[in-house]
């Protein structure tokens, strides 16, 4: 299962699993109406037998930490109803509040209520095997503060 907070649709790995059942992504991004590469409609949900495995959650420019948070609801159902067996977080701090190349209004707390979410999942269902990467940020403050609250997350472990 991989899962994206990065503000750019797929990072690159979105179309060519776009096919494999195994691969479950979810995948929360600015909207490409607005922003690189200008993919990720919701309605992008996998092709033939993997129909259904793939979630793209568009957001509207300014969206923020409430935004976020009804978004991730969606994206835990489709996690718990996939059951993964091992999860790849890619978490990007492009979307915190005055990243210069976007428009989303994060704080921190996203990347603190992702991973502490997916860390419970992965204790849970895949004998906590998770993997999580950095990803796209164009301040380094905001780079700074988001994989500092991850990396404390992960510090304390599932709960």
């Amino acid at each position: 299962m991989r899962t994206s907070i990065d503000v750019h649709h797929g990072d690159g790995v979105f179309y060519p699993y776009e096919s494999d059942p195994d691969l479950i992504a979810i995948d929360i991004h600015e909207d490409g109406n607005y922003l690189y590469p200008g993919t990720g409609h919701a309605h992008e949900a996998g092709k033939g037998e993997a129909e259904g495995t793939k979630l793209n959650i568009p957001m509207k420019p300014r969206a923020g930490d409430r935004d976020f948070a009804a978004a991730w609801e969606r994206a835990e159902d489709h996690l718990r109803h996939h059951k993964p067996e091992f999860i790849i977080m890619q978490a990007g701090a492009d979307g915190l509040a005055g990243d210069p190349l976007a428009d989303l209004r994060y704080t921190p707390a996203v990347h603190t209520r992702a991973v502490k979410s997916l860390l419970k999942l992965a204790e849970e269902t895949t004998s906590c095997r998770m993997m999580v990467f950095g990803g796209g940020g164009y301040d380094l403050n905001n780079i700074e503060a988001a994989w500092t609250a991850l990396l404390q997350e992960m510090a304390r472990g599932p709960v």
